[in-house]
């Protein structure tokens, strides 16, 4: 057992040898030799094992049998880990013999000692076939510096096989720090920064930097604003409002917006827009009414989609900006969808497809979410035709992903939020209380550094915010005096918040850089 003064910390719980250890890998790693030389001499501590110096020492000269004798005389090796190790040290002796032209003693190789190694069988194959020509293997005119480079690679190779402490991880300590800092930050509530952090001091963020004091107010509006999303690249805003127009916002780089395009065209309300995933064209859902493809630059109107008793309810892309699709609140029509010429392309429709009120599609293309029938989630893979339905007890309202398309949030008219996984590896959600919805359909979203946070309008006429961890919000922020319908993160500038609200304005949110 260890003398306890031989570890290190308040709590004890570090070995000082370990310790020292990796900082000589880390010397050596950023590239200060001298000194990691210097360190293991005057600690007497080695970064690289008896073990693992010795079989440096063979490989280097091509000592291949005292090499494998080594790699079997290893305590505490499993037989797997083992059998790894040893494939990588023949495979290096038997291209080397391939080299030399010894086409026997390589093919010996590998009949008697590989092929009887528990390793992948594709990998032995894939040898195999590697033999019938050194040219695909890059070998056929080897000279010694190529030799010795592969030399070099496989003792890379090999410190990644084989296990601490003959071994050391790659880049230990860098990594070791890398969690203690995002253990800070992933305890801190109002963390919201893609900066690196100091490690001179504990990590604290005081909300300082953080969207809650209102920086503009947008009053183009004629009436209701009822949606509003950031483009993609975050230098745009998009709003839709029940005046029957929707206006494409310009962000200013002072962090101000300007109106740039308004797009007049809808003979009523509408409800919903989408940025194509390269931000050039965007569409809007007119309420009752049909779906609309613009172009952002110019503002003008590209196509018209739908007609008399067509019902959009929502609308969303496809990653190569060339297809969308649409979801009707009409049990007959279902989801559509179409290319941006209006060549209608696919659609599910039937009895399986009832009203649509919500859809969304991930960043890969892979999977389309919908809500139907009020109270269902539809999982539905785009290529495979699989599906998965997930039942809410209460009505859902909306539906927003989050930015890496691995999680979605639905609003509930039973008063909560909850986060569900789209790989369905949760049994239940994470629920997110404290704002008021009984009536209306609100709209929230993910937001923040690395979507880390949940923003959500609510009946009482504010905005809460929730860290993704907490159930109960961080921030409630006031100054709207109606319902507020939809909020939309920035997804390039993390400390930018918009709000869309029945009093007929939008407010922009920035930090209150007075309470840093």
């Amino acid at each position: 057992m260890e003398n306890p003064l031989e570890n290190l910390g308040s709590k004890h719980l570090i070995k000082k040898h370990e310790f020292v250890r990796i900082i000589i890998q880390c010397l050596y790693s950023l590239g200060y030799r001298k000194s990691a030389v210097s360190l293991e001499s005057e600690s007497g501590i080695a970064y690289k094992t008896v073990e693992l110096k010795s079989l440096e020492s063979h490989i280097l000269d091509a000592n291949w049998d005292a090499c494998i004798d080594c790699l079997n005389r290893l305590n505490g090796l499993t037989n797997e880990t083992r059998a790894s190790a040893l494939f990588l040290v023949l495979k290096q002796c038997s291209l080397e013999y391939l080299n030399r032209g010894d086409d026997s003693s390589a093919l010996e190789i590998l009949q008697k000692h590989i092929s009887g190694l528990q390793v992948e069988k594709e990998k032995v194959h894939k040898l195999a076939f590697g033999f019938l020509s050194l040219k695909e293997l890059g070998l056929g005119k080897a000279d010694l510096d190529v030799i010795s480079n592969l030399r070099d690679f496989l003792l890379m190779e090999l410190e990644k096989v084989l296990l601490p402490p003959i071994t050391l991880p790659e880049r230990r300590l860098e990594y070791l720090v890398e969690m203690a800092v995002w253990s800070q930050i992933d305890n801190c509530v109002y963390h919201n920064s893609v900066d690196a952090i100091s490690l001179y001091e504990d990590h604290h963020c005081d909300g300082g930097q953080f969207p809650t004091k209102t920086t503009q107010i947008l009053t183009n509006h004629r009436n209701e604003v009822w949606y509003v999303q950031f483009s993609n690249n975050g230098n745009y805003l998009a709003s839709s409002s029940s005046d029957c127009t929707a206006i494409i916002w310009k962000v200013l780089d002072d962090g101000n917006l300007t109106q740039r395009h308004v797009l007049q065209s809808h003979e009523k309300p509408v409800s919903f827009v989408a940025w194509s995933p390269d931000d050039t064209m965007l569409l809007t859902c007119g309420n009752m009414e049909v779906l609309k493809l613009w172009d952002v630059e110019t503002g003008t109107c590209k196509h018209t989609y739908g007609g008399d008793g067509f019902i959009v309810s929502s609308c969303g892309w496809f990653p190569d900006s060339k297809r969308f699709v649409c979801g009707s609140s009409d049990p007959e029509k279902g989801i559509y969808m179409w290319d941006c010429e209006g060549k209608e392309i696919k659609s599910w429709r039937g009895q399986r497809m009832p009203k649509v009120l919500d859809l969304a599609v991930t960043p890969d293309g892979e999977k389309l979410i919908s809500i139907f029938s009020d109270k269902d989630i539809r999982i539905l893979n785009v290529g495979t035709g699989a599906e998965r339905v997930i039942p809410e007890e209460h009505p859902i309202t909306s539906l927003s992903l989050s930015g890496d398309g691995k999680f979605f949030i639905v609003n509930l008219n039973s008063q909560e939020i909850h986060m569900w996984d789209v790989a369905g590896e949760w049994l239940s959600p994470m629920k997110y209380k404290g704002h008021r919805q009984h009536k209306y359909v609100i709209r929230s979203c993910f937001g923040g550094f690395d979507s880390s946070f949940i923003a959500s309008g609510s009946e009482d006429s504010k905005v809460y915010i929730w860290n993704r961890r907490g159930s109960k919000p961080i921030e409630i922020l006031c100054g709207h005096t109606m319902t507020v319908n939809c909020v939309s993160w920035n997804p390039k500038r993390p400390h930018m918040l918009a709000s869309a609200s029945d009093d007929q304005t939008i407010r922009i949110w920035g930090p209150n850089v007075q309470s840093r």
